[in-house]
């Protein structure tokens, strides 16, 4: 073991070790989170942190955590930390940490010494070799640390010198005039020396070998994980933040000043973004056909997919022998849902609208969809049914209990849970389509004078087959992922919101994640009460 004998630290500074250690971890989250803030322009690269220019502050955390990192390897590998290496980093370490190098030394030897390609493959070529080696051939204390560390020295130093700054711009020289900016290019690479950084320190604060493997690995998960709720909660916060303003335009409360409900009752809110149309003398336009179209079209979609779906998928499961046919029907519906939505939507538009008038309507639209959504609920539906264990079944049986009555009592109840799952991630996709709802159920932008579709209201019976019509489902509407994408390629507002065009834009947008979020929220608790149902039974 290193350092068993002549270490420093063993005795009683161990503690104080494992702090600096986990103050090390800790300054590559720090990092990572000012990486994320910074790439989604919530942190300025052209303003101040703590007084600090940003650029520089992130220059010298990079090389701080270069340094303590790169000590940690050294003072392992010179016996001042008990620790427990391996002999080699392996391969996978080693090619890690090869890449970064490969790509520096490729940008340097082209741009920055004028090379040109040749030249930049061959120093590309070099440096990766070099930190290849550097991590493979060494102890691993030595080779987890000291390559990455001088990565994250390299790059906090080119930050703090200034040669890559806010107004840093690399032309690509290619015909469509692409470039990359510092915009772009110093939260990436901030990002990523965290990511590095924080899984060498990791490392170090397990004491290498197989703990310090796995504490590596705990923090790459963390920081992951980290990111993806972060993405999440800021791209929800920015929409919000950007379309709040427009969705409160007109905005009244009071008693009396809402639209009427059930006859009588008056809301004391009015809201005119979500409660307005389009009409030539509306003081503020609105969205609400939009709304009403978008909830009617994912409401069409999945009564639609869902029975057919649960159905295939109980004769698929329960019924029918494995063999090809089930085979050919798994790739067929895994080929159905990798398929681009605009083919769906093409396949609306030729085969469906010519038999519904030949012109685009709602149920146009819920059909299309409803064929996009049949797939997940087939696949899901399926795999949720033969995760249910076969005691079940056979308990069932031996009870004399029919097979359809096992089915529908035992096999049905118990994958519901996955069912809904499936529906949720299903829906979140259809709602947010805009080249179907194009192809097949879109009007104009804004129709002047346009009601809000009342499909409950618009059947009626008729004196020839099938006795039922509603003329409102076969009315072209609007939805609201279509009038979003009409709002930006045309570049207007309405009315009174003319004058905020952006705002009205953003508005619409908030309100669709809002719709798309309150599906998702209705599946959720429905997966929920299923889920307790089935522990109460």
């Amino acid at each position: 073991m290193a350092g068993a004998t002549g270490s420093r630290l063993v005795d009683g500074d161990t503690t104080a070790t494992d702090a600096v250690a986990a103050a090390t971890v800790g300054l590559s989250a720090i990092l990572f989170v000012l990486a994320v803030a910074a790439m989604f322009e919530r942190v300025s690269l052209t303003g101040t942190l703590a007084g600090v220019p940003t650029v520089t502050l992130l220059g010298g955390l990079l090389i701080a955590l270069g340094v303590a990192v790169g000590v940690f390897g050294v003072g392992s590998r010179l016996g001042y930390v008990e620790t427990d290496p391996d002999s080699s980093a392996g391969l996978i370490a080693s090619f890690g940490a090869a890449v970064p190098w490969f790509v520096i030394g490729g940008g340097v030897a082209s741009e920055t010494l004028g090379l040109g390609v040749t030249g930049g493959v061959a120093g590309a070529a070099v440096a990766g070799g070099v930190a290849f080696v550097a991590t493979a051939v060494p102890r691993e204390d030595v080779g987890s640390t000291v390559p990455l560390g001088a990565l994250l020295a390299f790059v906090g130093l080119v930050f703090l010198s200034g040669t890559i700054g806010p107004g840093w711009l690399w032309n690509l020289g290619w015909e469509q005039q692409a470039s990359i900016t510092a915009e772009f290019l110093v939260p990436a690479a901030t990002l990523f020396c965290a990511l590095y950084g924080g899984w060498a320190a990791a490392k170090a604060y397990g004491r290498f070998g197989a703990r310090g493997r796995h504490m590596g690995a705990y923090v790459l998960v963390y920081l992951n994980a980290l990111s993806i709720i972060a993405f999440l909660f800021i791209l929800i916060a920015f929409v919000v933040v950007q379309g709040l303003p427009g969705l409160l335009t007109g905005v009244q409360i009071g008693a009396g000043v809402g639209p009427q409900l059930f006859g009588s009752f008056e809301l004391p809110v009015y809201v005119p973004f979500v409660m307005n149309g389009v009409a030539l003398l509306n003081d503020f336009q609105g969205v609400l056909p939009a709304i009403v179209g978008t909830v009617w079209l994912v409401v069409g979609a999945v009564l639609f997919a869902v029975p057919l779906g649960v159905g295939a998928a109980i004769f698929l499961t329960e019924y029918a022998e494995r063999g090809r046919f089930t085979q050919a029907v798994e790739v067929a519906t895994n080929g159905l849902w990798s398929t681009p939505s605009i083919v769906f939507g093409l396949f609306g538009f030729a085969f469906l609208i010519p038999r519904f008038g030949n012109r685009k309507s709602l149920l146009a639209g819920m059909l299309t969809l409803g064929f996009m959504l049949l797939p997940l609920v087939l696949i899901t539906s399926r795999e949720a049914m033969l995760s249910v264990p076969d005691e079940y079944r056979d308990a069932s049986a031996a009870l004399g209990v029919s097979k359809w009555q096992t089915v529908r009592s035992v096999v049905l109840p118990a994958a519901l849970p996955g069912v809904v799952t499936g529906v949720i991630l299903g829906v979140g996709r259809i709602a947010g389509e805009t080249a179907p709802i194009l192809l097949t159920m879109a009007g104009g932008t804004f129709v002047p004078g346009a009601q809000t579709v009342d499909v409950v209201g618009g059947f009626e019976f008729t004196g020839s087959p099938p006795f039922v019509a509603n003329p409102e489902l076969l009315q072209a509407t609007s939805a609201l992922p279509y009038q979003l994408y009409a709002l930006i390629t045309a570049g207007v507002g309405l009315g009174s919101n003319v004058s905020d065009p952006t705002g009205f834009r953003w508005a619409t947008a908030l309100v669709l994640l809002a719709v798309v979020l309150s599906f998702y929220a209705i599946g959720i608790g429905a997966r929920y009460y299923f889920r307790r149902q089935l522990r109460h039974d």
